[in-house]
């Protein structure tokens, strides 16, 4: 019997890796249907209030007036995710979130950015679990076109995601990174 109290989007958000046999494992697919219903609607909406009011309800806190969003903007989940003042993201990003995506004040996400918090095991007998691993985009970086940001990652503040890199490690602050996988290419 399972002893564990945590609700399953606690223990995804705590970095719990989650097994295919997980009782409540049902619960992620339901919270994803209910997301993707509002993402029908914030993806067809054209006005900004409207976009940034179906974004807050996605993500279940408000967004501030200063947050822009060109849709489509595509997330698994969304309440794992929290979005700071003057954050631009541009067409075609895909969040998935259940490890939980933080970003800070003053981001630029260019087009086709993946933020991905959460991968599976790699041996085929646990494939179907899945590991969740926080990603934390700090102050004032900007990750460029194409970028994929994977789990566990943190971008250093007023760091730079040169297009198309794939993150694999953390980003120091100040540095611009890019290629797959991405390294160290200069201090800012």
């Amino acid at each position: 019997m399972n002893m564990n109290t945590k609700d399953i989007f606690e223990r995804l958000r705590d970095g719990e890796i989650i097994l295919s046999n997980d009782p409540e494992a049902y619960r992620m697919r339901e919270e994803s249907c209910v997301t993707r219903k509002l993402l029908v609607k914030m993806n067809n909406s054209t006005e900004p209030e409207e976009i940034r009011s179906f974004l807050s309800q996605i993500i279940g806190s408000e967004i501030d007036t200063t947050v822009n969003v060109f849709t489509p903007l595509y997330i698994n989940y969304g309440k794992h995710t929290k979005i700071g003042k003057n954050v631009f993201i541009n067409f075609d990003c895909v969040f998935l979130d259940l490890g939980g995506i933080t970003i800070e004040d003053d981001v630029f996400i260019a087009p086709k950015v993946s933020l991905l918090s959460e991968g599976h095991p790699i041996s085929k007998e646990d494939r179907h679990s899945l590991i969740p691993k926080a990603i934390h985009i700090k102050k004032n970086a900007w990750i460029g076109a194409g970028a994929t940001i994977l789990p566990g990652v943190t971008i250093g503040e007023n760091s730079v995601v040169a297009a198309g890199a794939v993150v694999s490690k953390d980003v120091p602050a100040n540095t611009v990174v890019g290629g797959i996988p991405a390294k160290f290419i200069k201090s800012i």
